[in-house]
């Protein structure tokens, strides 16, 4: 029975589900008009016409039940009324831990990113479906659910809002199809890539045989972050930013151990972030410019973000160019986190915590479109191995440690 509501809800989308996208086809359609040249990399063209000066947006976890709805949709407004930011990132967690993952629950909360002013990139994270096997929230299976965003939250090729940016997805690679979430995006001379790394520990599972999700998606992200460096370089881009939902733990160093298998019956805790940070340090070494890494923050920032150099190469040498953000605003529902970018200044990047007006209302709450709560989506392919990462280069850091958090506007 599933399968077959499976089979009708991709061939009849839902009408607000059909109508977002027609709206976005036909924005996509002006935005490519203006565009003399059809070759492929012309797609993210586009945002290199602004001026060097901009800003964007982090938010992520806003959304811990339904009360919150109205709340983030009134930051959303709020971060739209700003004319410098080009868009935003909603950077993992759509729903709580304890919240079950229905269909229903993300076509709401997807009907709500859309409202956004701005162009919305979103980037799944850790309740959004690892968590989904949970007794609490409702016992799926987390790639199932994963499948599932995969075919809705993922399923065009540019971004939410109202004015959407092209996005280049990694699923345009034949050789990692599924891996709709990876995406990647230019604005001005930066290179923007989003990718699944969700917290607590990438989704790595201590049964013996069961990792077979985690290990291909470690080689689709590798292959994502290779390819951002190599497109930066192509693009001359002087930056790139990479934002993941996952707090994955840089402080914690591993050296590739030749005779661990000497080590019987001692068996420490694997870290899920391990080849992740490998590959953070691989991007350094490549691209040799400004890298930054913008994450959640598990330990809640008192000053609403932490800034640091953090990661270290095979030798244990400090990658100093590049930088972690860690955000984690007091009240994620009346906070965000806004980057101005002046890639002329040094640093050429500044960040800042913003309050949402005391005196903005609460939006009315949207129309929800119908759903289908019993589709199963097909499961990815198997995919290679990873290759092996090269140590980083040691360049001058871009942004400084901060003192405290600076005053909201």
């Amino acid at each position: 029975m599933r399968d077959t509501d499976a089979r009708d809800r991709q061939a009849t989308p839902p009408p607000g589900l059909r109508a977002r996208r027609a709206a976005r086809a036909l924005a996509l359609a002006l935005a490519y008009l203006s565009v003399l040249s059809l070759a492929a990399p012309v797609r993210e063209s586009f945002a290199k016409e602004p001026a060097p000066q901009y800003a964007f947006a982090v938010i992520g976890g806003t959304l811990q039940g339904s009360a919150d709805e109205a709340l983030t949709q009134r930051l959303l407004d709020a971060i739209g009324r700003d004319p410098d930011v080009s868009f935003i990132v909603y950077d993992g967690n759509l729903k709580s831990s304890k919240e079950a993952c229905r269909d229903s629950l993300f076509e709401t909360r997807h009907t709500l990113l859309e409202t956004s002013k701005p162009a919305l990139v979103f980037i799944p994270g850790q309740h959004d479906w690892t968590d989904c096997g949970t007794a609490e929230a409702g016992s799926y299976d987390p790639v199932e659910r994963l499948d599932l965003l995969r075919q809705t939250l993922f399923a065009d090729a540019s971004s939410m809002g109202q004015n959407p940016i092209p996005l280049a997805r990694e699923s345009e690679v034949s050789r990692f199809r599924p891996y709709r979430e990876n995406v990647r995006w230019l604005v001005g001379e930066t290179v923007f890539v989003g990718l699944n790394v969700p917290g607590p520990n990438n989704h790595f599972l201590y049964a013996g045989g069961r990792n077979g999700e985690f290990e291909d998606r470690v080689i689709a992200n590798a292959f994502w972050l290779d390819h951002a460096a190599e497109y930066a370089k192509r693009r001359g881009a002087r930056a790139i930013v990479v934002l993941v939902q996952g707090d994955f733990d840089p402080e914690r160093y591993e050296r590739p151990e030749r005779f661990a298998w000497l080590r019987f019956g001692h068996r420490s805790k694997r870290d899920g972030f391990m080849e992740f940070k490998r590959s953070l340090v691989k991007l350094a070494e490549t691209f040799r410019g400004p890298v930054v890494v913008i994450h959640q923050d598990d330990d809640r920032s008192h000053t609403g973000f932490m800034i640091d150099q953090p990661l270290r190469n095979d030798k244990g040498d400090l990658v100093t160019n590049l930088t972690r953000i860690a955000f984690a605003p007091r009240s994620p529902q009346n906070q965000w986190i806004q980057v101005d970018v002046d890639l002329q200044k040094r640093p050429p990047f500044r960040v800042t915590v913003r309050d949402v007006p005391k005196n903005l209302p609460l939006p009315a709450a949207p129309t929800m479109p119908s759903h289908n709560d019993n589709a199963t989506p097909p499961m990815p392919p198997s995919m290679p191995a990873v290759p092996d990462s090269a140590p980083a280069s040691e360049l001058p850091p871009i942004l400084p440690e901060p003192s405290r958090t600076t005053s909201p506007d």
